[in-house]
């Protein structure tokens, strides 16, 4: 299977490497039209936008960790013992444990959102996007939980052994147990085909395309050509996905701990470098977010700019990880919830924040020098220039950081997207779906990352819509759950039963 895919790969290639960019990029520039009028459909006609998506993902995160009764504070304690492996039982069943389902989603969302999309939020929001990114990030604590909890309730153990699980799953037969089977059924589909299409720009598409744009910085060879960088991702993403979901376990539970650690290393060693101008920046990023300055819309434009890259950066309501936390082998469908508080939680209060500082102490947001940076929406790009103020040498180990977080987000995002392909089109064509992905990357090096940006926050936000009905309506038995199982902690019955 493996020549065959590097063999249909490499006949692909002429074609691609032939591509009128201007061609793709009108095509992209065509269909993100046609999605933007739904999905970001002003719900407060006039000044300031509230796109509908955007009000869509706040109210149900907040909606959430009130009925959950602050799960994301009460419970984060227990989740790290969870974590740590202090709650294995002998029932517990699944096809990974439960530190590499978070370390796989990790991977998906510790990603090019971290980098570029805090730098593209400060950019166009100012320095008060951190403030509303990191109350998003609290917020989506909770609709994380949610959504995995929902993944392990109804998620479904195949024939050939394998998981099948995910927002497509609790959306069919949540409803259907609530009578409304056709309704189910039609938003699982819709689902699945945006998941599938987000993870050809989200998971694909804009990781090669940010990250691009740092590693040229670095290797000039990329530079000149370009779609070589393109086809070296493919080639490294191509032997890991054929691997299925274990593979992709273990390659994320290796690489996302050391990722983490260098770029938070790098992130921290320039903000102590400006220690002199923390408090400033700090008091910037508070004020700016009630009275903004560099956004048109005043507190709403910023409020918008600050979610929707913390959504994207975490996935939150989107439903993705759902699908990684549904093979994890735990006895307790909350067990696992909680696993995933810790996801927002990384990605966006803890990641997310000190990429905001960086930028916010260098200044980069709003120098002239950066426009033309600043004016493609290339991120990766931005932040680079930042980390080159500390150090000449700093640009390389943020080039390696993103070569790393685009790479794990891409075959986490495989997996995302190869489970909704297998759920509506059966397990025999997933190599189809392999295929394709593997084309997106190498096209993703031959178009515009403008482009390529809009086109991937129409399609993960578009995610969001049947994920968040679903949240919805089943919230009432993840509440359930919750309360049983933090009754049977205080009595004390889950520590008898550890293995």
């Amino acid at each position: 299977m493996k020549r065959k895919l590097l063999a249909l790969l490499s006949g692909l290639m002429p074609v691609v490497a032939e591509a009128n960019p201007g061609v793709l990029d009108q095509w992209f520039g065509t269909l993100n039209g046609y999605l933007a009028s739904v999905i970001f459909f002003d719900v407060f006609p006039g000044e300031p936008e509230m796109p509908f998506i955007v009000a869509w993902l706040i109210v149900a995160a907040v909606y959430l960790t009130l009925r959950m009764g602050f799960v994301n504070l009460r419970m984060m304690g227990h989740a790290f013992g969870v974590l740590r492996g202090h709650y294995r039982t002998k029932q517990d069943r699944g096809d990974v444990t439960s530190f590499q389902a978070l370390t796989t989603a990790l991977s998906a969302t510790v990603g090019l959102g971290n980098i570029a999309g805090v730098a593209i939020a400060i950019s166009l929001g100012g320095p008060g996007a951190t403030f509303w990114m990191i109350v998003a990030g609290f917020l989506g604590m909770t609709t994380k939980f949610t959504e995995a909890t929902l993944a392990q309730m109804y998620r479904e153990f195949r024939s050939d052994g394998r998981v099948m699980g995910g927002a497509m799953e609790y959306l069919s037969r949540g409803f259907a147990e609530k009578g409304l089977p056709g309704t189910g059924k039609f938003l699982a589909g819709m689902f699945a085909l945006f998941t599938i299409l987000g993870s050809f720009g989200a998971g694909s598409a804009f990781q090669v395309s940010q990250s691009l744009g740092a590693v040229q910085q670095q290797i000039i060879f990329f530079a000149e050509i370009p779609i070589a960088y393109g086809v070296l991702m493919a080639f490294l993403v191509g032997i890991v996905i054929i691997g299925g979901i274990r593979r992709i376990a273990h390659t994320a539970e290796a690489v996302v701990p050391s990722m983490i650690l260098i770029y938070l290393a790098a992130c921290l060693w320039i903000v102590i470098s400006h220690a002199a101008d923390i408090p400033a920046a700090l008091g910037k990023i508070v004020t700016e977010a009630f009275s903004p300055v560099a956004v048109a819309g005043g507190i709403v434009g910023v409020i918008v700019q600050g979610f929707k890259r913390a959504v994207f950066s975490s996935e939150a309501g989107l439903g993705s990880a759902a699908i990684a936390h549904s093979a994890a082998s735990v006895k307790y469908p909350v067990r696992q919830g909680l696993v995933a508080l810790y996801e927002p939680f990384i990605d966006t209060i803890i990641i997310c924040t000190m990429t905001a500082l960086v930028i916010v102490l260098t200044g980069v947001y709003n120098d002239p020098a950066t426009a033309a940076i600043r004016e493609a929406k290339n991120g990766a790009a931005l932040t680079g220039v930042a980390f080159a103020q500390v150090s000449n040498w700093f640009p390389a180990i943020l080039a390696v950081s993103v070569f790393l977080f685009a790479y794990s987000t891409m075959i986490s995002w495989s997996y995302y997207g190869e489970r909704c392909w297998s759920y509506l089109f059966g397990e025999q064509s997933a190599i189809v779906y392999r295929l394709i992905f593997i084309v997106f990357i190498v096209l993703a090096s031959v178009v515009s990352a403008s482009n390529l940006l809009d086109f991937t926050d129409l399609l993960v936000l578009a995610m969001a819509f049947p994920n968040l009905i679903g949240l919805y309506l089943l919230s009432g038995k993840v509440k359930r759950a919750l309360d049983d199982y933090i009754s049977k902690l205080k009595r004390g019955e889950l520590d008898t039963e550890r293995r």
